[in-house]
């Protein structure tokens, strides 16, 4: 836990937002030029779940057609009010870096989010999962998270 807080605070915020922001835009153009798509999907875990929220907010839906946040920490709810995509949330009950009340706020600050909690499951079930219940708990959110992005990408648009 102490290197993760270490290796946070080494992390530029607006560095990476920049980061992104390039590469999605690089990506669309690449995309829309052989005629693929002209949305990305967004996803990112811990850390990165935290920052999928912060993203989409300041996208406004220009680069991210949707996106999924898997036990996302560190999430400002407050900013979940400016996306303007979908948003799914994957967490476990049990996580303690992941609050379940901070993701439901988001979900009264974001009507078009959904809030998928598995029970039992702490930090990192779906991307480290430790015994077959979990793997099969993570093949289901992984499951979910595809039909997700096929709805909101594909589907859709």
């Amino acid at each position: 836990m102490s290197y993760l807080e270490q290796w946070i605070a080494k992390q530029n915020p607006q560095r990476l937002e920049k980061d992104i922001f390039v590469s999605a835009k690089w990506m669309i153009d690449e995309f829309a030029a052989v005629g693929i798509s002209k949305k990305l999907g967004l996803i990112g875990f811990c850390f990165g779940g935290g920052r999928v929220v912060d993203i989409l907010s300041q996208d406004q839906g220009k680069c991210f057609g949707a996106g999924v946040s898997f036990y996302g920490t560190r999430i400002d709810s407050y900013v979940a009010s400016n996306i303007k995509v979908p948003l799914l949330l994957i967490a476990g009950d049990k996580d303690p870096l992941c609050p379940i009340n901070v993701l439901e706020d988001v979900g009264k600050r974001n009507k078009e989010s959904k809030l998928v909690v598995f029970k039992e499951r702490g930090h990192g079930f779906a991307h480290r999962p430790q015994t077959p219940e979990e793997d099969g708990d993570a093949e289901e959110a992984f499951n979910i998270m595809r039909n997700w992005l096929h709805n909101g990408l594909l589907v859709q648009n």
